[in-house]
């Protein structure tokens, strides 16, 4: 059982990224923003993805990360192929993850949403693990701030759409949304 302390999750390997600043409004968190990542593209399990979000990506270890090290990006969490939680930004704080975007006409998400990073492409499927820890994540998530309601939790490729295309058909977000209710039927 996931626990929420102070906008961290105990249980989450905290990794504190310098890329994220003050809400407008630390109270207006009412969005969830599901997106995936890799690094390189396509490879998973190095520690790219907290150098990256770290400012500390080396741009001599892969050609792609010339084109990237110098981004300041961060998300609140990310979900490891094996399930493994990650934190690298107080839930309060903005995290840096949705870019140009806009739900529902309002415009910047970073400012009221929470982002979600899974390992992964939009092509491959993602582990059982890696919804395992996303639904009770999600369920935690909803409990501490509850104008994140189902139909608050969206993809980047929503919200940015012609922009990005995570998390990208392999998402399964029907197969979410049941592991979703059916857990928090069994919290109940």
């Amino acid at each position: 059982m996931l626990t929420l302390s102070d906008h961290r999750v105990k249980q989450a390997q905290w990794c504190p990224s310098p890329n994220h600043n003050d809400r407008p409004d630390p109270d207006d968190i009412s969005l969830l923003v599901i997106h995936n990542i890799s690094l390189p593209p396509g490879q998973f399990g190095g520690p790219y993805i907290e150098d990256l979000f770290s400012n500390r990506l080396d741009p001599q270890r892969d050609p792609y990360f010339r084109e990237i090290h110098q981004l300041t990006v961060s998300s609140h969490f990310l979900i490891r192929r094996d399930g493994l939680l990650m934190q690298f930004v107080d839930c309060d704080k903005r995290a840096w993850h949705a870019g140009v975007s806009a739900f529902e006409g309002r415009e910047n998400c970073n400012d009221y949403a929470i982002g979600i990073e899974l390992e992964g492409t939009d092509q491959l499927p993602f582990e059982c693990a890696q919804y395992r820890t996303l639904v009770a994540l999600t369920a935690l998530l909803q409990r501490h701030y509850p104008a994140i309601t189902n139909d608050r939790i969206t993809g980047h490729e929503h919200i940015a759409p012609g922009r990005k295309t995570d998390p990208g058909p392999a998402f399964q977000w029907g197969s979410y949304f049941q592991s979703l209710a059916a857990f928090k039927e069994n919290l109940a």
